[in-house]
């Protein structure tokens, strides 16, 4: 409210004009003595355990973090208690930072806007991360003018009208179809279609997952959540990018939440004979393996003899902590449809065919190693034949009678 005082008091003024009641949260992070709060940064500081007084004597990053986990207990109660039904917040950099941390506490499908000044910048993925943020660009700076008060008036009413009609959903009894995860990538596109024709079938609701980092962690998140019947995840391809530091990444939590929540899963090594990179980004360390440019963004790492080893030790590690009925189901003949194509280097030279069977063997015998007790079912098939993906529907049907 120190610095964004008359910006916050326009986007409550619009929300109260569309038929909601604002409640303006005070992340300033310095002391000041305006008013115009419901919830002021002495209290939003104390729901941290901290003194809003002496945060000025903190580094901005610090003070910012105190802000952020005071804000996101305040946010919460009032959510759990009924009294919240949508969340957006304006600011620059830092103010993205706290509010963006403040907004991903919140379930999915709680309308959350953020009007900033960086919401058409690469740190994004960051702000946003797995949650369902939607970013407005504030066009030019958070200060009032004809053009930053159309853009903020804009994601005012969008998020009351989302708001509203969030709300009218709310103790409303729906009957729903069970809702099953299926992770999917380009390359393993006919086994996911196929997998989610089937379930559809059986009487299942399918959402599925783009392996792509955010994709995961969404799933997982879901999963956790307990917005999940269970999980076919054709694609783990994001454990690649972990152990190799690719940029599709999920982070150490992919392939833990389904797990942890006791829900049935069919895992499949689907995609995880190749890593992600940004083109003209393949760091130092692997400029002599072997790539598919995939298209202007994307190139391709062909996975190793021995990172096929490792992720057999990452999957079973995975695997032996869930508390679920779990099937693992192997395709020998490939695990993307990337082995109809040939390797290259970085200058370009033929390396020879995409596909290696002998160490898709590597993976399957390091992961029967290190897994105790699951089921592993080897397949000589290609992850995009149709007999394989009935197989994965089969396997699951069979679990998810347990």
């Amino acid at each position: 409210m120190n610095t964004k005082g008359k910006e916050t008091r326009f986007v409550a003024a619009v929300l109260a004009r569309a038929g909601t009641t604002p409640w303006i949260v005070d992340l300033s992070s310095k002391l000041h003595d305006i008013d115009g709060a419901d919830v002021t940064g002495a209290s939003v500081a104390a729901a941290a355990g901290a003194s809003w007084q002496t945060l000025s004597e903190r580094s901005r990053q610090d003070a910012a973090a105190v802000m952020a986990e005071g804000g996101a207990k305040i946010l919460l109660e009032k959510f759990i208690n009924g009294q919240i039904a949508g969340a957006i917040g304006i600011g620059g950099a830092n103010g993205t930072n706290v509010v963006c941390s403040i907004m991903r506490a919140l379930p999915y499908l709680v309308p959350k806007i953020m009007v900033s000044t960086v919401a058409a910048t690469a740190a994004v993925q960051w702000y946003v991360a797995e949650s369902d943020i939607a970013m407005y660009p504030s066009i030019g700076d958070v200060a009032l003018n004809r053009i930053t008060k159309s853009v903020m008036e804009n994601a005012a009413l969008a998020v009351a009208a989302a708001a509203k009609n969030w709300a009218a959903k709310q103790g409303t009894r729906i009957e729903k179809a069970p809702l099953v995860a299926v992770s999917s990538f380009g390359d393993t596109a006919a086994c996911v279609d196929r997998v989610s024709e089937r379930l559809k079938s059986l009487g299942y609701e399918v959402i599925l997952f783009h392996a792509s980092g955010v994709g995961g962690k969404s799933l997982e998140r879901l999963a956790a959540a307990g917005e999940l019947e269970g999980v076919i995840d054709v694609t783990t391809h994001e454990l690649t990018d972990l152990i190799v530091d690719g940029v599709y990444s999920a982070g150490h939590g992919r392939l833990t939440g389904a797990g942890t929540a006791g829900l049935p899963q069919v895992i499949v090594p689907g995609a995880i004979d190749h890593a992600n990179f940004w083109v003209g980004q393949v760091p130092e360390r692997y400029r002599a393996r072997d790539f598919f440019q995939y298209n202007a963004q994307n190139l391709l790492m062909r996975t190793s003899a021995e990172e096929f080893v490792a992720l057999g030790c990452e999957f079973a590690r995975r695997i032996n902590a869930a508390k679920g009925p779990l099937r693992v189901l192997v395709p020998l003949e490939g695990f993307s449809e990337h082995t109809k194509r040939r390797a290259h280097d970085l200058e370009g030279n033929d390396r020879g065919p995409w596909k290696r069977p002998e160490d898709y063997r590597i993976f399957a015998d390091s992961l029967k190693k290190h897994v105790k007790a699951a089921r592993i079912d080897e397949l000589m098939l290609h992850v995009n034949d149709i007999p394989f993906a009935d197989a994965c529907v089969d396997a699951f049907v069979e679990i998810a009678k347990r």
